[in-house]
């Protein structure tokens, strides 16, 4: 469009269109204190009232429908989480879960995926939970923002057999454990087979590749021990 335009008007006919458009991009109907302050919280307001009425009457109860139990006390933000794949989900009472998430289970092995989730969770935004065998998280757990779980990779580790389009070996998955309150910052990532103990902390960004003792504040990558916690 600016091409034709420039190819229709005179060099300082353009110039000047060009001018008045620039002006126009930056302005606005001039700001009324009263009225748009009234207005942006009514606009809060009714829009809080709206996810509030379709998180508690659409989504919450359609994500539970999935579960394989029926919590009593959920609060689901944000929709619901994808879940793909061959996956059970034990929640646990009053977890808190970020609705923008992917819940994953492993579809070629024999055994069903679990994911067993303890009673007061923090699930954060953009969390990825892939569900090799089990992942297990306890009571009190805190999750932050794009955390990645990885139970199990999605490919083989032969070249060939990638370019084939199998799929990873049993030898590549593994379980995942959070021990009761647990903190893992954002965007950590926890790899197979590893258990990160009782009230320890995993600094953010860290890529955690082997267990981690209970009581501890743990961080890097591959992450290792910094200090023992204060009980």
């Amino acid at each position: 469009m600016r091409a034709l335009v420039k190819a229709h008007l005179a060099p300082n006919h353009f110039a000047m269109l060009k001018s008045v458009v620039q002006q126009l991009r930056g302005s606005y109907v001039p700001c009324i204190p009263l009225l748009h302050r009234g207005l942006y919280h009514l606009h809060i307001t009714v829009k809080q009232s709206l996810h509030c009425i379709l998180q508690k009457a659409y989504f919450t109860p359609m994500f539970i429908s999935r579960l394989a139990n029926r919590p009593r006390q959920l609060h689901l933000d944000c929709g619901m989480p994808q879940v793909l794949g061959s996956l059970a989900i034990h929640l646990g009472e009053q977890c808190r879960l970020s609705g923008i998430a992917t819940y994953c289970g492993r579809t070629w092995g024999e055994q069903t995926p679990q994911l067993i989730v303890g009673n007061n969770v923090d699930i954060g935004w953009q969390n990825i939970l892939a569900v090799g065998g089990t992942i297990r998280i306890d009571d009190n757990v805190r999750l932050a923002s794009k955390v990645f779980l990885a139970g199990f990779p999605g490919h083989p580790l032969d070249p060939i057999a990638r370019a084939q389009g199998k799929p990873d070996t049993e030898q590549q998955i593994g379980d995942i454990h959070l021990c009761r309150n647990a903190w893992l910052g954002t965007g950590v990532m926890v790899m197979a087979g590893v258990t990160i103990g009782e009230g320890s902390v995993i600094a953010a960004g860290s890529v955690v590749t082997k267990d981690i003792p209970a009581g501890v504040l743990a961080g890097g990558n591959p992450a290792k021990v910094i200090k023992q916690l204060e009980s």
